[in-house]
């Protein structure tokens, strides 16, 4: 067996697979030793079914003995960020209020998956019920940076991100509400793809925000995205948010060049809206050189600001998670880790008026954004603002105290890939993000395919170093200033948990108190002024099922 077998391309091992260069059996083997001897580190997997995966490895090798293989993924193992349901096997949203919930019926995808072929070696990993963040009350630990153990591997398919930059698997899925495909791969240095909303089912996923869950995969190589996302897209009629509308060959011009092109760069989100780090800026500034030596025209374009995504996705964000969970939060809030009660508890706290505010606003976001794409073939900005942090000292304001810059295509439901575009000086990954026109995720794989060829970033790999000095765990709630702890406030909000029947305690409703200002200060970013009448039309919207026109929704 080669040392560097785990480390194959999905696409170099199908087609080894189809050639009888490879067995499944081998392949599968080789990446169930590697996750029993690195994922102690790593804390990447939930759940490995390893007896699952060899029968289905022999299964897999003897059909494609028998009949050819029936798909690129045929014989491939992959892994599912544990939001998706699995027949017969846990699905546990990383949260003790579910480690016990076993589906009877797979995701779609998770069904479209084993049908190519796929071989499921387990779940991953995430943020509990995809939202949170890195917390160390839970039932699991965190998973840990394949790069540089004691940092943050990116959220909240944080699982996927591990095991596929550290060869655990050669794909996973994840999901993707405010960037939790994207931000993973970057901090990872892998592809994700978050697709156009509708495009791939959601059917089976544990939810987060109907208005802006999708799923998507993380992959070591674009072609390998591309590979996945051919099988797991498509409508599907069981879920009222899937798009019915063709799916073209994402592979059959991926590797036709980016020669003509006119590329838009969002310069103003990771230099001006909120600031990026040097090594970032100097990553993007690179890229920028290496697309226009492949013959693209790059033109600066401009976008609403970054903070006015920012509250619109996490106004909706919350809003729609505290309805999911409102029953569990009224009468089990314990038994949430303190950081989703922290991101999650707010959509109590928001009015009727400040969420249709803030679909409102999402609309005339989109069609700006719309706009611009008319004008060139897609956008391009940074997915991260510099190298990923230290783990164990991230708080949980973190995600409401700057804006993260793959808000934007959640709330324009635009597909967006990243992909690496270089490393820190500390040897981390640092990355950028393509978003193409609606439906057009094959442009996205082409320009980031030409990128990845001229560029030697997805060679390098993670070696799996411990950190120099072991980092204490902080209080990963809030920003711990007590600068809006006072007495007044909480005895405000008591008294509105007491009236929702929240069943929060004296340091619960401390949190509370803490999360609210940041919250307060987002809903003052969207616009309330508008007449009553004046309510912009949907940007656009879902084909009837007979019309071959690509289409969605706002």
């Amino acid at each position: 067996m080669s040392h560097e077998l785990h480390y194959l391309s999905l696409a170099e091992a199908s087609r080894q697979i189809a050639a009888k260069e490879l067995s499944p059996v081998e392949l599968t083997r080789a990446y169930l030793e590697r996750i029993e001897a690195l994922d102690p580190k790593l804390h990447a997997f939930i759940t490995v079914t390893a007896d699952l995966a060899m029968d289905c490895a022999r299964a897999a090798e003897q059909a494609i003995v028998n009949h050819g293989p029936r798909s690129p993924m045929h014989g491939i193992p992959f892994a599912l960020k544990d939001i998706y349901d699995t027949a017969g096997i846990a699905t546990t949203g990383h949260s003790r209020l579910t480690r016990d919930r076993v589906p009877e019926a797979n995701a779609a995808c998770t069904q479209r998956l084993l049908d190519a072929g796929g071989i499921l070696l387990g779940k991953l990993a995430t943020h509990e019920f995809a939202t949170g963040g890195p917390s160390y009350d839970l039932p699991w630990p965190p998973a840990n940076n394949p790069w540089l153990l004691d940092r943050f591997p990116g959220g909240s398919s944080s699982g996927a991100g591990a095991a596929v930059a550290a060869g655990l698997a050669p794909g996973a899925m994840g999901s993707d509400t405010g960037g939790s495909v994207r931000l993973p791969a970057a901090y990872c240095g892998l592809a994700g793809m978050k697709p156009t909303f509708g495009r791939v089912s959601k059917r089976g996923i544990l939810p987060l925000s109907w208005s802006l869950d999708n799923a998507g995969p993380l992959t070591r190589t674009v072609e390998d995205g591309a590979i996945m996302l051919q099988l797991i897209a498509g409508h599907d009629p069981l879920d009222p948010s899937s798009a019915n509308c063709p799916v073209p060959d994402y592979r059959a011009g991926i590797d036709d060049g980016i020669a003509g092109m006119r590329i838009g760069l969002v310069r103003h989100f990771y230099e001006r809206d909120a600031m990026a780090e040097p090594s970032m800026l100097d990553a993007m500034n690179a890229a920028v050189r290496v697309l226009q030596d492949l013959g693209a025209e790059v033109v600066e374009v401009e976008l609403p600001n970054l903070n006015l995504f920012q509250a619109c996705n996490r106004i909706i964000t919350m809003s729609e998670a505290f309805t999911i969970h409102e029953h569990s939060m009224i009468n089990r809030p314990e038994d949430y880790g303190a950081v989703t009660r922290y991101r999650v508890l707010p959509g109590a706290m928001i009015t009727a008026a400040e969420y249709l505010a803030a679909l409102r606003q999402q609309r005339e976001c989109t069609a700006r954004t719309l706009a611009v794409l008319e004008t060139v073939d897609v956008l391009l900005t940074a997915t991260i603002f510099g190298p990923a942090p230290v783990q164990a000292e991230m708080r949980a304001e973190a995600n409401f105290s700057r804006p993260p810059l793959t808000n934007p295509f959640n709330l324009t439901q635009l597909p967006a890939l990243t992909l690496c575009n270089g490393y820190s000086e500390e040897g981390l990954p640092l990355a950028m993000q393509i978003a193409g026109r609606r439906f057009d995720e094959a442009t996205c794989f082409r320009v980031a395919q030409a990128y990845e060829k001229a560029t030697p970033w997805r060679d390098r790999r993670p070696q799996l170093i411990e950190p120099a000095a072991e980092t204490a765990v902080v209080n990963p709630r809030a920003s711990g200033d007590g600068q809006h702890d006072d007495a007044a406030r909480r005895a405000d909000y008591a008294a509105l948990c007491q009236r929702f029947e929240l069943g929060l305690d004296e340091a619960q409703i401390r949190d509370l108190v803490e999360a609210m200002p940041h919250v307060e200060a987002m809903v003052g970013r969207l616009r309330r002024d508008r007449p009553y009448t004046d309510e912009p039309s949907l940007i656009f919207r879902h084909a009837d099922s007979d019309s071959g026109e690509a289409s969605s929704h706002v």
